[in-house]
C-alpha cells in the first residue's frame, strides 16, 4: 500500500505541474508544507496510526485530482460559482496588505462580509500574500483539511464506541463520500468549515474525559474559526458544548462537575479575548429572529429549479413550527427521481440512492447510541439536532 500511494503521489504531482505549471508548483509546495504538519501530528497518535496516515494521505491524492480537475476546466462556475468570490476579495485583501491598494477599497469591496462569515477571505489572502494569486493553492488547502477530517472523525468514533471497525467505517465515507470530497476540493469555505466542527468535537470530547490545556487551545481555535466562517453554526456548537458539560459527558462526579465548570469558563474567556461574544451580541441582533430567516428563506426558494416551498412563512413561530416536516424531508432525501431538472441534480441521484439505503442503518445506529452510549455522544447529539431543525426551517434550495 505505501508504495502504490509513493508512486500515486509522484504521477498525480506530475499531473498538477504539467496541467497547470504556472499554478501548480506552488499550489503542490503549499499542500507538502501543510500536509507535513499533519503527518507529524497523526505520528504522535497512540492507536492505528499507519492506516490513519495511509487514509490521509488516499484522500488528500482523491482531493488533488479532483480539484486538479475542477481547475484546469474551469468548472468553479458549475459547482461552486463562491469560490471566485473568496478569490476576488482575498487577491484584495492581499494586495492592500503589500501597500498596493488602500484600506478603504478592501472595506468597500468586502460588503457583508465585513461583519460576518469573513473567514475564508482572509485564509485566502493570506494563501496569496505568500503565493501570489493562486486559486488552485487554495483549493489544494481546502483539500488538506478535508482530508485531515478522516483522522479526526476516526478518533471521534473511537472515543464513544471504543470499536476499531465503526471507527475505520466512519473514516473511510469522511475520505472517500464523493459529495464530501467534491465539496472540500474546491476553494470554498466548506471543507475548513467540517474540518473545525470535528475539531470541535473532538476536543469537546476529549476534555469530557480530563482537562487538557491543548484541547482547550485547539476548541478556542476551532470554536473562533467557525464563528469566522459561518457565524450562526457557532450559536448551535457553543450551545451543543455548554449543554454537554452541563448536563455532564460520561460519569459525573464532583471532580467531573469542577472539570466542566473550568472548561466552560476558560471557552468564554477565550472567546471573550477574541472579541467573539461582543460581534456574536450584534450578530445576533440582526439575523436571529424569523422575520430575517423568512427574507433569506424566501430568496433562496425563488432561486434556480431546486427552490421549493415558496409559499412557506417562517415568521411566525407557529409558521417555522409548521415548516419543520416539509423541510427535514427535503434535507434528509431531495433531490427526489421526479424532481431531476438539471445535470447538477442529476449527479447527485446515485449518491443519494446510496444515503437513501443508508438511512435504516442511521436510524439504528441512532438508537444504539441513544441507548447505550447517549452521553459519551452528548455535544454530537445536541449539535445535529439543532442543526438539523434550523435548516428544516431555515432552508429553501
Amino acid at each position: 500500500m505505501k508504495s502504490i500511494l509513493a508512486a500515486a503521489s509522484v504521477a498525480l504531482g506530475v499531473l498538477v505541474v504539467a496541467l497547470s505549471p504556472e499554478y501548480g508548483v506552488g499550489a503542490l509546495l503549499l499542500c507538502l508544507m501543510l500536509g507535513f504538519v499533519v503527518v507529524v501530528c497523526i505520528s504522535q497518535l497512540k492507536i492505528e496510526r499507519e492506516f490513519l496516515l495511509q487514509l490521509f494521505i488516499a484522500g488528500l491524492l482523491v482531493r488533488i485530482f479532483v480539484g486538479t480537475l475542477i481547475f484546469y476546466f474551469n468548472l468553479q462556475t458549475f459547482f461552486g460559482g463562491d469560490a471566485f468570490s473568496y478569490d476576488f476579495l482575498g487577491d484584495v485583501l492581499a494586495r492592500v496588505w503589500y501597500g498596493e491598494l488602500p484600506y478603504s477599497i478592501f472595506k468597500q469591496s468586502l460588503g457583508v462580509f465585513l461583519t460576518r462569515n469573513w473567514g475564508m477571505i482572509y485564509v485566502v489572502g493570506a494563501i496569496y500574500a505568500l503565493l501570489g494569486k493562486n486559486m488552485l493553492a487554495v483549493q489544494f488547502f481546502s483539500a488538506i483539511l478535508g482530508a485531515a477530517t478522516a483522522p479526526i472523525i476516526f478518533l471521534c468514533a473511537q472515543h464513544i464506541y471504543g470499536n476499531l471497525r465503526v471507527s475505520r467505517f466512519s473514516a473511510y465515507f469522511i475520505a472517500f463520500y464523493p459529495s464530501i470530497v467534491l465539496w472540500s476540493s474546491q476553494g470554498l469555505k466548506d471543507g475548513p468549515l467540517v474540518f473545525l466542527l470535528a475539531l470541535c468535537m473532538y476536543s469537546t470530547l476529549k476534555l469530557g474525559e480530563h482537562l487538557s490545556f491543548k484541547h482547550l487551545a485547539l476548541l478556542a481555535v476551532a470554536l473562533f474559526g467557525i464563528f469566522t466562517m459561518r457565524f450562526y453554526i457557532f450559536y448551535m456548537m457553543l450551545a451543543a458544548i455548554g449543554g454537554s458539560y452541563l448536563i455532564g459527558i460520561g460519569k459525573m462526579s464532583a471532580k467531573s462537575l469542577v472539570r466542566n465548570f473550568v472548561v466552560l469558563i476558560a471557552v468564554g474567556l477565550s472567546m471573550m479575548y477574541l472579541g467573539v461574544l461582543g460581534s456574536a451580541g450584534r450578530q445576533f441582533e440582526d439575523y436571529a429572529n424569523l422575520e430575517a430567516i423568512q427574507r433569506s428563506r424566501s430568496d433562496l426558494a425563488i432561486r434556480g429549479e431546486s427552490g421549493f416551498g415558496k409559499d412557506v412563512d417562517v415568521s411566525t413561530t407557529g409558521g417555522a413550527l409548521s415548516a419543520i416536516p416539509l423541510g427535514m424531508l427535503y434535507l434528509l432525501f431531495a433531490p427526489f427521481p421526479w424532481q431531476l431538472a438539471s445535470l447538477r441534480q442529476s449527479i447527485t441521484f446515485p449518491e443519494m440512492v446510496v444515503w437513501w439505503v443508508s438511512f435504516p442503518v442511521l436510524v439504528m445506529g441512532l438508537w444504539f447510541t441513544l441507548k447505550y452510549r447517549m452521553r459519551q455522544a452528548l455535544p454530537i447529539l445536541i449539535f445535529t439536532t439543532m442543526l438539523t431543525l434550523s435548516y428544516s426551517v431555515f432552508q429553501g434550495n
